[in-house]
């Protein structure tokens, strides 16, 4: 019996074919991908949308939240920084999930923004789930490692960082 080497081993670009196992492969991040945009969205605008959260004190303000997880975070300090201007630091997280969800939904800056999300889940998971127990019911933790695929692979089919790598793909050819 003999025995060869595979040579095609590449997987192809869009359009180019390509079995269903290639296809799953290429479109595996999708899913991961749609949902995490969509989620980090949602938390944004809710956080926005809120009255009772952006507030530095009362039931469900992001202050009462941040003083509450204090001495249970796995880092006080950053908790105390938070505490510091709580309703600012309540923008900027809703603001970075936009930015985050948006950027991973549309594939734009995709790395990036799964690096943002990753900080965010981190930020959140030694702060307010720290204290979970068992810590497999924090669910930041999950969101922390959901995110590492897409800050390894990025957004390489059906977004807009593929869309323009093959623009210049296309004017690199044409200066030849």
């Amino acid at each position: 019996m003999t025995h060869s080497m595979r040579t095609d081993t590449h997987s192809p670009h869009f359009g180019e074919g390509g079995g269903w196992r290639d296809n799953a492969t290429r479109y595996a991040l999708l899913p991961l991908r749609i949902f995490l945009g969509v989620t980090f969205i949602y938390a944004g605008l809710d956080k926005l949308t809120d009255s009772a959260f952006m507030k530095d004190s009362g039931a469900g303000s992001i202050g009462d939240m941040m003083r509450a997880v204090r001495d249970s975070s796995a880092i006080p300090a950053l908790v105390d920084l938070s505490l510091k201007s709580p309703v600012g630091f309540g923008y900027a997280i809703a603001f970075g999930e936009l930015a985050v969800g948006i950027g991973t939904l549309l594939g734009l800056l995709a790395r990036l923004a799964a690096l943002g999300g990753a900080l965010i889940s981190l930020s959140l998971w030694l702060t307010v789930s720290w204290a979970s127990d068992p810590y497999y019911y924090g669910n930041d933790l999950a969101y922390l490692m959901a995110w590492t695929p897409l800050i390894l692979a990025g957004a390489p089919v059906l977004s807009l960082d593929a869309a323009l790598r093959s623009r210049r793909r296309q004017r690199s050819v044409g200066y030849r």
